[in-house]
C-alpha cells in the first residue's frame, strides 16, 4: 500500500513568483500560513496568517472554514522540516472531513525551507517580506 502526503512541496522562487502576480488582498487565490509559535516574530512573508503549531489543533476548524474556498494554501514554519508539514497534514484531515465533497479542489503545499529560506532570498523586497528584523535571524 502506498502512502501519499495531502501536500506538495513549493520553493522559494514559486512561492515568491505567486506573491507577486496576485494583489496583497490575497485569500482569493491563495494563503500563506505560519505556524511558527514565539519565533514569528522578526518578519513574516507579506499577508501570512499565523496560526500556531502549539494551538493548531485547536484552532485548525476555524482555519479550514476561512479557506474553503482558496485554491492554493502555502503552510511553513521556519525551516519546514516538522511543525510546518505537519500541520498541512493536520489541515488536510480536517478538510477532508469539514468538507468530503468540497465545491473548489484546494492544492495544499509546503514551503520548502521556510521561512528562513524564503526570508534569505527575499529579506529586502517589501513585497514579499514584512516586519522584517535582522537581529532575529543573523
Amino acid at each position: 500500500m502506498s502512502f501519499s502526503l495531502p501536500y506538495k512541496y513549493i520553493n522559494a522562487e514559486q512561492l515568491a513568483e505567486i506573491i507577486k502576480s496576485k494583489p496583497a488582498s490575497a485569500l482569493k487565490e491563495f494563503a500563506v500560513v505560519d505556524v511558527r509559535d514565539s519565533d514569528f516574530v522578526g518578519g513574516n512573508i507579506v499577508s501570512a496568517l499565523n496560526y500556531p503549531s502549539d494551538t493548531f489543533h485547536a484552532t485548525v476548524d476555524e482555519l479550514v472554514q476561512k479557506l474553503e474556498t482558496v485554491p492554493k494554501v502555502i503552510f511553513h514554519c521556519a525551516l519546514s522540516q516538522a511543525r510546518g508539514p505537519k500541520a498541512a497534514r493536520i489541515y488536510a484531515e480536517t478538510r477532508s472531513h469539514a468538507h468530503p465533497e468540497p465545491a473548489i479542489q484546494q492544492e495544499i503545499f509546503v514551503l520548502r525551507d521556510g521561512f528562513s529560506g524564503f526570508q534569505s532570498k527575499y529579506r529586502h523586497d517589501p513585497e514579499l517580506i514584512e516586519k522584517f528584523n535582522k537581529y532575529y535571524h543573523d
